[in-house]
């Protein structure tokens, strides 16, 4: 059995409740019964170690006990999202998955079978190991996504102390190394996952109140989107104690905003990567953007403004790109940084940098200054090629009220003058009634 501690704490759990699901409550002993079931069903299916069984849903109970069948099986389990089912065949081939099981929103399900064999030399690697694995695909916003493949004995390690039990409400989605995360530590500790119909402000400040949640894992961009909602006064947000907040860089003006209207809450900064995992980190204070990293099985280091870090939880590669963990086990994770003393504050990736004439401009530090601008609701920045310059900074605003395109460039100019260099202005301004973010949550920034 892979990783036995986990499942004598599941049972071990009794009658807390393990997960909120359609506003019906899982104790954990109903959750160790399901995974039983599970573990019957998919062994009749033939499934043991080393297949690749795809799994996709959200966080119900049946979905749960599925992927927990999965890992006393040693399979290779795939979590997959109904939000991109549009690449699920894309998914399931590089994945080399043979067995698809599909949830629906009664959380009933289906079987979808594949002629498939393993032939990966990375999946190969880890079931020489006689290890369950878990495989992960980045967002891919640009180009082909990529498969992850992690050992999950190795991901699973850091959950093995005990922590505080809490309500969590799981808005990472299933996917998500964020999502699997939250999954693990509240099995692995007796808390309770909260889940909510849509991940909607409304929804997620009902859910909140009604199930008394301790901590909500999200991304700035809902929580700009949570502060514009101005719920606050409606609902009841004395449970909460922690706010932890990653996928991208904070804007420092939502963190002043949402410090002031929740001063008891901790805010705190994470920072995980589908090919890491989420590392264990501590912020300065809830209103600083600066956080360092805690715990152990992981070390950084900082090499031309890159972060480097080298987990012992790390994936064992991709399964269709290039590896980019070096001979000596670090990980350039394209994530620029600032330093100060045992302190870190992310820049953003490089990849995002836009270069003006040889000027460096991270998007984040200037959609944080436009987001202070009145009338502006939401703004995303990014670059644009120019015959010239090599790139222009563009940006593209959602407004809280109607305006001519004229009279907001002016007012534009007039804002950034005095607050920003010139090569960081937005010289390609637009104003769209779209949403600046993906199923994910995460800023998009495209043109």
């Amino acid at each position: 059995m892979i990783a036995p501690w986990l499942f004598e704490r599941i049972v071990a759990w009794g009658d807390a409740p393990a997960l909120v699901w359609s506003d019906t409550v899982t104790s954990y002993r109903e959750l160790a019964k399901l995974a039983d079931a599970w573990h019957e069903e998919l062994s009749a299916r033939q499934v043991g170690p080393g297949q690749v069984v795809a799994v996709e849903g959200n966080f119900s109970p049946n979905t749960c006990a599925a992927l927990i069948a999965l890992l006393r099986l040693g399979a290779v389990c795939v979590p997959l999202t109904p939000l991109l089912r549009s690449q699920r065949e894309q998914f399931l081939d590089i994945a080399e998955a043979r067995l698809l099981v599909v949830f629906d929103a009664a959380d009933a399900y289906t079987f979808h079978e594949f002629p498939r064999t393993v032939t990966n030399a990375v999946t190969k690697k880890l079931i020489a190991r006689e290890h369950a694995g878990l495989v992960i695909f980045s967002s891919g916003s640009t180009g082909k996504p990529k498969a992850i493949l992690h050992d999950l004995v190795a991901l699973l390690e850091k959950f093995h102390k005990p922590r505080r039990r809490k309500t969590t409400l799981t808005f990472l989605l299933f996917d998500h190394i964020g999502g699997i995360d939250t999954l693990f530590n509240a099995l692995a500790s007796g808390g309770t996952m909260v889940t909510v119909p849509t991940r909607d402000p409304e929804a997620v400040s009902r859910a909140i109140e009604k199930y008394r949640v301790h901590t909500l894992p999200t991304s700035p961009t809902f929580l700009n989107l949570w502060l514009i909602s101005q719920l606050f006064e409606q609902y009841d947000f004395s449970s909460l104690k922690v706010i932890a907040y990653g996928t991208e860089p904070m804007p420092p003006s939502t963190l002043k905003k949402l410090h002031e209207i929740l001063p008891d809450v901790a805010l705190v900064q994470t920072y995980g990567m589908s090919e890491l995992g989420v590392l264990r980190s501590r912020s300065r204070d809830s209103e600083s953007l600066w956080i360092k990293f805690t715990g152990d099985g992981f070390r950084t280091k900082i090499i031309d403004h890159i972060l480097w870090v080298k987990a012992d939880a790390a994936m064992l590669g991709y399964l269709n790109a290039p590896d980019l963990i070096d001979e000596d086990g670090w990980l350039n994770t394209q994530d620029a940084v600032e330093v100060d003393g045992e302190y870190l504050r992310i820049l953003g990736r490089v990849s995002d940098l836009i270069n003006v004439g040889g000027q460096k401009v991270y998007p984040a530090e200037v959609e944080n200054l436009l987001l202070q601008m009145d009338n502006v609701q939401d703004v995303a920045v990014f670059g644009r090629p120019h015959p010239m310059m090599g790139q222009v900074v563009s940006a593209r605003f959602n407004l809280k009220s109607p305006e001519p395109l004229p009279d907001f460039k002016r007012r534009l100019g007039a804002f950034c003058r005095p607050r920003m260099a010139a090569y960081q202005t937005p010289r390609v301004v637009e104003i769209s009634d779209d949403a600046q973010y993906g199923s994910r949550f995460k800023k998009l920034r495209s043109g």
